[in-house]
């Protein structure tokens, strides 16, 4: 007889006549629930209750117990740990599991069908540093602004309980439970309930590469890692080595919980090319066919958006052409080309990138390093996308990781002029990808977002404070790593939300101006190859054609610090549409003529985005 372990519902689950607790531990000979006071029906002592173990390693339980029920289970008759499918953590990691009834909200999104990658305007949050609340309710106050903005899409950093109530969110290491301080359950499932109300998308980040240090039980229950391979952060997790359909599952029903149960409209998943699975069936491809299920269930888009350090369409894809089906990836090599343009910089990975050959290639081929040797690597990397449509991938000036992964967290705003994060805008948002924003980028917020953690243990403090010192030998003596401990290091990452000055306020109406071009432009909702012609660059100036039918939208890109020419090479008239470097903009005024015949000289201002129309009449 064939076991199939797979979609296997796992935790605890309420309903008005018992609650049913399943928790997987194939190894252990016996496991008993235990409810914790006033729960049991001793006041003082906890209520000890004997799991039954099934044939494929869950043990279930079903009795009477209520909502705000704590409780643990304890494995061969020794030590107790929170549940691993635990929904909930309000005393924390270390702290017992609480028993929440999900199903307790009156959802009114009925009409809400959800939002394709290719019309959505990313806007990636962090919870905790996104207001002074820092919870769920500062983002919904938040709601009506991002309706303003243009923003359809906002993308959550990672909720799972972590240690602690500072944290990137990477080094959750209970997936399912909602952080406590962020609000928990409830108050996520108001925000989403609120965001679809107003016609915005919500898209969560989750982990399913590796678990964080601290409060990191999963080994006391079973297999779930394997020495098979190794990452960063240690043993791989085990998705296809002995007993790894209850892994797969552990993560299936995550996926399961978020898309169908919280309503979310789809999910980022962190660093996959961490995920090592060798079996025919890779878990990646299981988890889409699981969001498709989904999909058809619930009669809304689930959209499933990796990020990954391999330049290998695969993951995205179909199945039919040997791919996992993902429906889009994020691209760092499009981040790298523009920001070593920008900037200048050329250390670490940039040392592959700082040409405008580079910023030519990521608008034509996606993938720079399609199959070209890279400095950097040392080897030829890479494949080919040139077949996948640009709506596959996501594009960014600034997100997290580029920020945050910085000896000191600063954003773009500490180092470039208002010309130039007004050219950064432009190239992400004429662009035919998907675009992401990173919190505060829309209004030059000057704050950092540097690395934090709160972690408990000090042997593993003292751990992680070497180790970011370490990661930046040699940086400038006048100035110290922040301490990633440090409530103060966190504390300067909070949003200031200053953008009623001149500065903050034009790039924010610059980048209001942008979305809505990008939105209702017919030219700007091509998403396939032959939508965009990219034009050899000339010097520091990259030329993008722009097209649907009839409308025609010929885009400048000038990363040169100084005015550069161009002769109109269209057989057509060009009619200016707008200029970065315009007065209304705060620019030093627009250097380029309303009307260009054909032959007609173009001229660029420094750092600056110049978008025409061709007039075919």
């Amino acid at each position: 007889m064939i076991v199939n372990t797979i979609s296997q519902r796992i935790g605890a689950a309420y309903d008005a006549t018992a609650s049913t607790f399943t928790v997987w531990a194939p190894f252990r000979r016996q496991v008993d629930l235990i409810l914790q006071p006033p729960f049991s029906a001793d006041p003082v002592s906890p209520a000890i209750h004997p799991m039954e173990k099934e044939e494929t390693g869950y043990w279930k339980i079903r009795l009477p117990a209520a909502p705000g029920t704590k409780y643990w289970y304890r494995l061969d008759g020794t030590a107790a740990y929170p549940d691993p499918a635990s929904f909930s953590q309000p005393e924390g990691v270390q702290g017992p599991s609480e028993l929440v009834d999900s199903k307790d909200f009156s959802w009114n999104d009925d009409g809400w069908k959800g939002l394709p990658l290719c019309n959505m305007i990313i806007y990636e949050i962090h919870t905790g540093s996104f207001s002074n609340s820092h919870d769920f309710e500062g983002i919904l106050q938040r709601l009506d602004y991002f309706v303003e903005l243009g923003i359809n899409a906002l993308e959550l950093m990672p909720l799972g309980q972590f240690p602690g109530d500072r944290n990137w969110g990477y080094d959750g290491v209970f997936p399912f439970a909602v952080h406590s301080s962020y609000g928990g359950m409830r108050e996520f499932q108001k925000l989403v309930n609120a965001a679809h109300a107003k016609g915005i998308a919500i898209l969560v980040d989750v982990v399913y590469n590796h678990f964080g240090p601290e409060g990191n039980h999963l080994a006391h229950y079973g297999p779930y890692f394997t020495d098979k391979y190794h990452t960063p952060w240690g043993n791989a997790i085990n998705f296809d080595d002995a007993w790894s359909d209850g892994v797969r599952n552990y993560f299936l029903q995550n996926a399961r919980m978020w898309l169908e149960d919280y309503h979310v409209d789809g999910l980022r998943l962190d660093a996959v090319h961490a995920i090592k699975d060798l079996s025919a069936s890779h878990f990646i491809l299981q988890l889409k066919e699981e969001a498709l299920e989904i999909e058809r269930k619930t009669g809304r888009k689930k959209e499933l958006i990796a990020e990954i350090d391999l330049n290998d369409p695969r993951y995205i894809n179909p199945p039919e052409k040997g791919g996992y089906g993902l429906d889009g990836q994020w691209i760092d090599e499009f981040h790298h080309a523009l920001h070593s343009l920008l900037t200048g910089e050329r250390n670490a990975y940039y040392e592959d990138f700082g040409e405008m050959d580079h910023l030519e290639k990521a608008f034509r081929n996606t993938y720079v390093y399609n199959g070209i040797y890279s400095p950097h690597r040392k080897r030829t990397f890479g494949g080919k996308a040139d077949n996948n449509p640009y709506s596959q991938f996501v594009v960014f000036a600034q997100n997290h990781d580029q920020i945050g992964n910085r000896a000191t967290g600063d954003r773009l705003t500490a180092t470039l002029s208002l010309e130039q994060l007004k050219l950064a805008a432009a190239t992400v948002l004429l662009s035919p990808y998907t675009p992401l924003l990173f919190m505060g980028e829309e209004y030059g917020e000057k704050n950092p977002f540097p690395f934090f953690v709160s972690f408990t243990d000090p042997a593993l403090v003292e751990v992680v404070q070497k180790g970011r010192k370490a990661e930046f030998p040699g940086f400038a003596a006048d100035r110290e790593i922040p301490d990633p401990q440090a409530e103060a290091t966190f504390q300067q990452a909070i949003l200031s939300w200053n953008y009623h000055d001149h500065f903050h306020s034009t790039l924010y109406q610059f980048y209001r101006f942008l979305i809505v071009f990008r939105k209702t432009r017919p030219a700007m909702q091509g998403r396939t190859r032959d939508s965009m012609i990219v034009y050899p660059a000339k010097e520091k100036t990259l030329c993008l054609e722009r097209k649907i039918f009839t409308d025609q939208i010929i885009i400048y890109l000038n990363f040169s610090g100084q005015e550069s020419l161009h002769n109109n090479l269209q057989d057509s008239t060009l009619h200016k549409l707008f200029d970065s470097a315009s007065e209304e903009w705060s620019g030093p005024a627009s250097a380029a003529l309303t009307e260009i015949g054909p032959g007609g000289l173009i001229t660029l201002s420094p750092y600056s985005a110049l978008v025409f129309e061709k007039n075919n009449k």
